[in-house]
């Protein structure tokens, strides 16, 4: 997709860039972090999917809190 916007040298300019900007020691630690990152997210899109009840706690609470409120104007 980069390279239909691009071309070839547009990338290989960006990623010269990224090299100078970052260093190449911090690259690997990015695209380690990133990947760290994505499995989280996969996780808790996982945990999501199953129903966990801490959410459901927390719904319970807030709708039981407005009813408790009584509003004065």
């Amino acid at each position: 997709m980069l390279a239909e916007i691009f071309g070839m040298d547009g990338i290989v300019v960006i990623a010269l860039l990224g090299v100078l900007l970052f260093g190449g020691a911090a690259i690997p630690k990015l695209a380690r972090n990133l990947g760290s990152a994505k499995n989280q997210f996969e996780k808790g899109l996982d945990e999501g999917k199953k129903g966990s009840p801490v959410g459901a706690e927390t719904t319970s609470r807030s709708a039981s809190s407005d009813t408790a409120m009584p509003l004065s104007q």
